[in-house]
């Protein structure tokens, strides 16, 4: 069955929904990060997807006090985005706790340092592919590469890239569902690597959709934070899987 990586995305270390990448359309919401990564811990998933939405922005992390926090306060795996530009930024997201670092901008605009870090770190390494209109949107969101995903993919399998976050940015945040025929074609075009679905997801049916497709993975957020899939629907379903 799809494995469900709920979300956590921050700003000024309080949970943040953004729509579409915008941060001017951000909507804050209550609870403490710690204790909404402790729900989910507690709910059985095995991975939390952490975005530091000021380091995105800023080109450097913002939110790592946050991250030692959670890292504290749950035993499953935790992945980190957002402002990982340098290998000393990645080794600092390390030592706070998290078991893998994503890295877009990087992969897209110094492939080489990209490189370098899955010589180094192997399978904690974790391509974030956000896509805007076919291309990658790099620093943010706030700028585009003139690259594909493909194009990423095809450079890295041959270091070792095993997993890629594929983020369909036009449906991010609208909760209007997915776009599947994108992430089932690159998951037969790319069988080795593990591709995780995000953008989009809305409700239980899509995550069903979705597992009927064959795809591995799908990140769960503002469906979450909006009380559409509730913690008993992602508790259930990790029990059947």
């Amino acid at each position: 069955m799809i494995k469900m990586v709920p979300a956590i995305d921050l700003i000024g270390g309080r949970c943040v929904r953004l729509t579409r990448g915008d941060y001017s359309l951000r909507k804050m919401y209550d609870g403490s990060p710690v204790d909404t990564a402790r729900s989910f811990a507690d709910a059985g998933v095995e991975r939390i997807h952490l975005v530091d939405l000021d380091g995105a922005k800023a080109g450097e992390p913002r939110n790592l006090p946050v991250l030692e926090a959670i890292a504290g306060a749950v035993s499953c795996e935790l992945e980190w985005g957002g402002g990982i530009g340098t290998t000393e930024a990645l080794e600092d997201v390390f030592a706070a706790g998290a078991t893998h670092a994503i890295a877009g901008s990087v992969a897209a605009l110094k492939p080489a340092l990209f490189q370098g870090w899955l010589e180094r770190f192997g399978a904690r390494i974790v391509l974030g592919a956000d896509i805007r209109d076919g291309r990658i949107a790099v620093k943010g969101w706030l700028e585009e590469a003139p690259l594909t995903v493909e194009d990423l993919l095809r450079r890295f399998l041959p270091m070792g890239l095993r997993e890629c976050i594929v983020t369909d940015i036009a449906r991010d945040g609208m909760l209007e569902g997915p776009s599947p025929a994108l992430y089932v074609g690159l998951q037969e075009a790319f069988p080795e690597v593990s591709f995780t679905v995000s953008g989009g997801i809305s409700c239980m049916d899509d995550i069903r959709a979705l597992d009927a497709l064959g795809l591995r993975k799908v990140i769960v957020g503002k469906a979450f934070y909006e009380g559409r899939i509730t913690l008993n629907d992602i508790a259930l379903w990790l029990q059947n899987a």
